[in-house]
């Protein structure tokens, strides 16, 4: 695995591609006034005080400025969800089918379209700077942050500076607490505007901080390389840079479905034939779920329709219509589902429970031909 733009273990449903069916491990619904849950808010821990007062003395010997610490900490401090999330990280087993039911979903491509024709002007000018597909750009863009709308709240100060201090992966995060840092002292950022998702991944294109010192472009031209900024300019421009640098090729596709493709992430599901572009995508999130995510994503807003090729039915024996017709039944019976995307996960099985034990049968949560049947 490697350790590139994205952070280890942010998954591939992270802050952009959020399930309708599906809650983020470890989350916390007690909200404050802010938006953020209470767990993401300092919280007095004196050990993390220490921790911080010999971290001030390290990050002078790396340049680091009295003052841009003395900025960067002010109002900030340990976040004990963080380290909840960071710990209670489970390896999904999502197939391909899920995962572009969530990332290609009709509303991510509707978004999608809306975006690119909002931004056609910028999204081709960087095509013709950086050479790599405006729609690929546009499509990272929407799987990273929703085109923008989910950026992230967190203070990256507080989430860098409190797993740096937790310990697990100390020595990388505190690599990218002083990366933060040199953000802050390079004046691309004032501190109490860095947020960015609970493990310090910031922006539109969600960059961790050593990436950004190395791939942010200022393309406004305004002397900041701002990704957080509502318009998004800089942070498209940086996405096409890292992709550039990590040797996209010009006019060349990222792949296809093919029946004759060697690619099969999924058993019995399509199968794709890919180009060198695909492992460029593979450079900013080491998957090939993502890849193909962003790579159909953009032809999808660039006005392509679904895939051709059937997966075959899940374990249960569903399909993704006998998974949507699940939970649009129990959503109409009074159990809702949260939306009925066919993907199966915590909303859906807490529904399932709660609809069986009001029948009197056994409360497993597990979809079943049986279930499907029951709610006819």
């Amino acid at each position: 695995m490697q350790f590139n733009r994205r952070l280890f273990g942010l998954g591939l449903l992270g802050l952009g591609l959020s399930a309708c069916s599906r809650a983020v491990p470890g989350s916390v619904s007690t909200s404050t006034p802010n938006g953020l849950p209470a767990d993401l808010r300092p919280q007095p821990n004196a050990a993390y005080d220490a921790w911080v007062a010999a971290f001030r003395g390290r990050a002078a010997a790396q340049g680091i400025s009295q003052s841009t610490l003395t900025a960067a900490f002010r109002g900030t401090g340990y976040l004990p969800g963080v380290v909840t999330r960071d710990r209670n990280q489970t390896e999904f087993s999502r197939t391909l089918e899920d995962y572009l039911s969530i990332a290609t979903s009709d509303e991510r491509v509707q978004k999608g379209r809306a975006a690119y024709a909002r931004h056609r002007g910028t999204l081709n000018a960087l095509e013709g700077r950086y050479g790599v597909d405006a729609k690929i750009i546009c499509a990272i863009w929407g799987l990273e942050s929703f085109y923008g709308e989910r950026r992230g709240e967190v203070p990256v100060i507080s989430a860098t500076s409190t797993l740096a201090f937790d310990g697990r992966r100390g020595r990388f995060f505190e690599q990218q607490l002083i990366a933060a840092l040199r953000i802050i002292q390079n004046g691309d950022i004032p501190a109490s505007r860095m947020t960015g998702s609970w493990a310090g991944a910031m922006g539109h294109t969600q960059f961790i901080p050593t990436s950004f010192l190395q791939f942010a472009v200022d393309y406004t031209g305004d002397g900041r390389r701002d990704i957080w900024s509502d318009d998004p300019s800089d942070a498209l421009a940086s996405a096409a840079a890292y992709l550039q640098r990590n040797d996209w090729q010009r006019g060349v596709g990222w792949g296809a479905e093919s029946p004759d493709g060697s690619l099969q992430p999924q058993p019995g599901g399509p199968r794709f034939a890919t180009t060198a572009n695909f492992r460029v995508i593979k450079r900013y999130n080491n998957s090939d779920a993502y890849a193909i995510g962003v790579g159909h994503l953009s032809d999808r807003i660039g006005g392509a329709g679904p895939l051709r090729m059937e997966f075959p039915p899940d374990a249960n024996g569903f399909t993704k219509s006998d998974r949507i017709a699940l939970q649009q039944r129990l959503t109409a019976r009074g159990f809702d589902t949260q939306g009925a995307d066919g993907v199966i996960g915590a909303n859906t099985e807490t529904a399932i429970r709660a609809y069986q034990a009001s029948r009197g049968l056994p409360v497993t949560g597990t979809p079943s031909q049986a279930l499907l049947q029951s709610l006819r």
